[in-house]
């Protein structure tokens, strides 16, 4: 018995969506979900569960309006190509025009100055004392009076400038 003699590689191969239809619903549908979790992001370093719960359910839920009911290698290959096109291209123009780059970027946000822990940009981005402390414990800092000041970056990180040691 041939392993392969049931498959319709033609069909495998051919389209049933049109290519065009394909990239916009792509685009309209990675446009949508990058504002949203743009407008909605919560970034504190690494993925909690509830945001990979969220991550997931998003993808789960996208994936009917980019794709409808496509059958064929090449139309998946067509999404990925729109997906990954406008991701390359968005962060492609934040590089090249840096007044949008701001608007695509968010800029770092103070969480310390001084070591005082400003908590009204903490709560805005969601992010609890207990974790800020955990993320400096990471970057070897003991205290948040050692800190001169922190930030939550763009991508989501936290930077830490200690403050000089007084010998």
């Amino acid at each position: 018995m041939d392993l392969f003699s049931g498959i319709d590689w033609r069909s495998l191969f051919q389209p049933t969506v049109s290519m065009a239809e394909i990239f916009v619903r792509g685009t309209l549908t990675y446009l949508f979900l990058y504002t949203v979790l743009r407008v909605l992001r919560r970034q504190a370093g690494a993925l909690s569960i509830s945001d990979l719960l969220v991550v997931v359910l998003i993808a789960d839920a996208a994936q009917n309006a980019m794709a409808g009911q496509y059958n064929s290698i090449t139309e998946g290959v067509a999404l990925i190509t729109t997906i990954a096109f406008w991701d390359y291209f968005l962060d492609w123009l934040g590089d090249r025009f840096p007044r949008l780059g701001r608007i695509l970027r968010p800029p770092p946000l103070l969480l310390i100055r001084d070591g005082v822990l400003q908590k009204g940009n903490m709560r805005r981005e969601m992010i609890t004392e207990d974790e800020l402390i955990g993320q400096l414990r990471e970057q070897g800092v003991e205290d948040v009076s050692m800190v001169k000041r922190s930030f939550l970056e763009s991508d989501g990180r936290i930077s830490v400038v200690k403050r000089k040691s007084q010998n």
